[in-house]
């Protein structure tokens, strides 16, 4: 229909659903971004365990390492349980959810890896509560604390939860979350190889591809899905813990 020089300050419904796209974006961007006060940067994930005994050496090396770890490990599992989460918080099943948060927590498979989810997880959301708060947000966090003393947020679960309550639709948050995750290991890589930031990112686009597969795979699951063979990834995590020189924290 063309314009007839009418006017209205009412917004049409595709205006209405771009602007509050957009805004998702926006908040998704912050969120994710090495700015938001997760300390993320002070993780390697195991990684620097891999460097240390000569398994990751250089940029093939760290994508193969990387790549095992999304398709097998972490990546993964994380990918079906944000999945999982969002799903349990968009229709408020409190029950599911609650489930899911336990499930996410106990099965990390070391110290150090759990240390890495929770504080991340509880940091995460501790700054959505201060400055992106929602009624529900405040009621889900404060209904955990009640019932297991303190909530047992992972980084997967917290992002998923403030991801459904801000309505933000899930595919692109998972996409961005996976990928978040692969760009922290990576700059742990390039700090500790050391290597340069363009290999850096070169191994960030190569795969790309692997993290949509994840995602593609994550949004048909069940939490009955969820498990993982990156053994090796696990073992490095465990030797991490009495590494003697250490510049991250997992």
């Amino acid at each position: 229909m063309f314009d007839d020089g009418s006017r209205s300050d009412e917004p049409r419904s595709s205006d209405a659903h771009y602007q509050t796209s957009e805004l998702g974006l926006l908040n998704l961007l912050v969120w994710l971004s090495p700015a938001f006060p997760v300390g993320a940067f002070t993780y390697s994930h195991g990684l620097e365990w891999a460097i240390e005994d000569g398994t990751v050496r250089d940029a093939e090396t760290l994508e193969s390492w990387l790549e095992d770890v999304l398709a097998h490990g972490a990546g993964r599992t994380d990918a079906i349980v944000f999945a999982a989460t969002y799903h349990a918080a968009e229709v408020d099943d409190e029950a599911e959810l609650f489930d899911t948060l336990e499930l996410a927590a106990a099965m990390q498979p070391t110290r150090e890896r759990r240390l890495e989810a929770i504080a991340q997880g509880r940091a995460f959301m501790k700054a959505i509560l201060d400055t992106w708060p929602t009624s529900e947000l405040e009621i889900i966090d404060a209904a955990l604390a009640q019932r297991l003393g303190v909530a047992p947020w992972t980084y997967a679960t917290a992002v998923a939860v403030a991801v459904a309550q801000h309505r933000i639709p899930l595919r692109p948050a998972l996409s961005a979350m996976i990928q978040a995750f692969a760009m922290n290991v990576v700059s742990a890589g390039v700090r500790a190889i050391p290597l340069g930031q363009t290999d850096g990112l070169r191994i960030v686009r190569r795969l790309s591809p692997v993290i949509q597969e994840i995602v593609d795979s994550a949004l048909i699951a069940t939490i009955d899905d969820v498990g993982g063979a990156a053994f090796r990834a696990d073992i490095a995590s465990m030797k991490h813990e009495t590494q003697y020189t250490r510049l991250f924290r997992s």
